[in-house]
This record gives C-alpha cells, structure tokens and sequence, in this order.
C-alpha cells in the first residue's frame, strides 16, 4: 500500500510520469493497474475507489490509498485523529465517540490498539521529526499518550520547517504527517515492524515534504 494525494487526477498524471516509487525495491516507479473495489468511509462524502499500480521493475502491485485514509479502516483519518487526540487530553472512548458521532466500541477499538503502542509511535516520529529538521528538540514524553501524539506534532513541524506548509500530499497537519509516515498503517498490525523502519524512518519525511513517493 502507497499513500497518495487526494486528487486522483493529480495521481494519475504522476503514475504516467513515472513519478511514484515503489516502496519494494530501490529503483522502481509505479505504473496504473487498475483499481481496488469501491468502499464508503465515514467521513468521506463519496465511495473511495483507491487506485492500483504496480512496479514496472519489481513487477509487485500495490493499492494507492489516499492520504485521508488509513489501511482497513472505514473511517475517515480525522475522525481516528480526533478521537487519539480526545484520549490525549482525558476523554473516555464513551464521550469521544459522542463527539464524533461513531460507536463507542469502534473508538474502544481504536485507542486500545494506540494504547499498545504508545513508545513505538514516539520512536518513530522522533526519528521522522530528526531526519526531516534541523536542530529538533526532542519531547521527554516517551511511553505516554499524550507522549506520542506530541511526537507526531513534533515530526509535522519539522517538516513544514524544512519544506514548507503545503507538501504534494496538500497541508501537513499532524494528521496528514501520521497517515503518510506510518504508510496509512497507524493502527494495522504489526506496524511499525523493523524493515518497515529501513525505508520508512528515513525517507517518509522527505516524502512528505514533496520527494517523489
């Protein structure tokens, strides 16, 4: 899976410029290879029907997923935002989902699995914020909610320090950084897994900043 911007003219153009990377292999670029089945999201006004490609080298395909969404959720990225920040500052899943208008169990769901992985988000945007900045200065607040929510923030103003307000993704908000950094897998399993830390630590900021995805 590939985050992308939202604009699918705007993806296809990159695709046919060859413009896109493959995130399997060092030198490959996507190429269009059809589209992935129609979905709705909560949040979204219209059906999502994410964009296939595959890499015209490593010959592997992969789902292009807009940077509004996370991988397998049926929500809109704002809305899991909303509630990670919620927690944050010391609401209960049962006002968030309120708030929010989404099932109690759903934002339950949610915040649980952030829960699990609390010190592994701070290590992974502290790393993102240090590779994309200059002179960072590191948040003491590993292993606490609040802790890596700040990390995330941490690692967005970086990059609008370093690149500017708008990168090819559109505005990088906190959000945005946390969809296109973690590759949408935010709250998949087994993220963020050591290989994935290879390529991603390292060039999911300079991708986010206007690099070639």
């Amino acid at each position: 899976m590939v985050t992308v911007e939202v604009d699918p003219a705007r993806v296809e153009s990159r695709l046919a410029a060859g413009e896109i990377g493959c995130p399997c292999c060092v030198d490959g670029t996507l190429g269009g290879w059809g589209h992935a089945r129609p979905r709705r999201v909560v949040g979204v006004a219209d059906p999502v029907r994410p964009r296939r490609a595959r890499c015209r080298s490593c010959l592997v395909t992969h789902v292009l997923l807009p940077v509004t969404l996370l991988l397998r959720r049926a929500y809109a990225a704002e809305l899991v935002w909303a509630a990670l920040a919620g927690k944050a500052v010391g609401s209960g899943h049962r006002r968030i989902a309120e708030r929010l208008s989404v099932p109690a169990t759903t934002v339950r769901g949610w915040l649980r699995v952030f829960a699990g992985r609390l010190h592994a988000v701070w290590a992974w945007f502290i790393d993102v914020a240090v590779t994309a900045g200059v002179d960072v200065t590191v948040p003491d607040a590993t292993g606490r909610w609040g802790g890596a929510l700040i990390a995330v923030r941490t690692a967005a103003a970086a990059i609008r320090s370093r690149f500017g307000a708008v990168s090819v993704l559109g505005p990088v908000t906190p959000c945005r950084v946390a969809v296109a950094c973690s590759g949408g897998r935010l709250l998949a399993p087994g993220w963020p897994s050591p290989r994935a830390a290879v390529r991603g630590q390292h060039e999911s900021a300079l991708t986010i900043g206007g690099a070639s995805l």
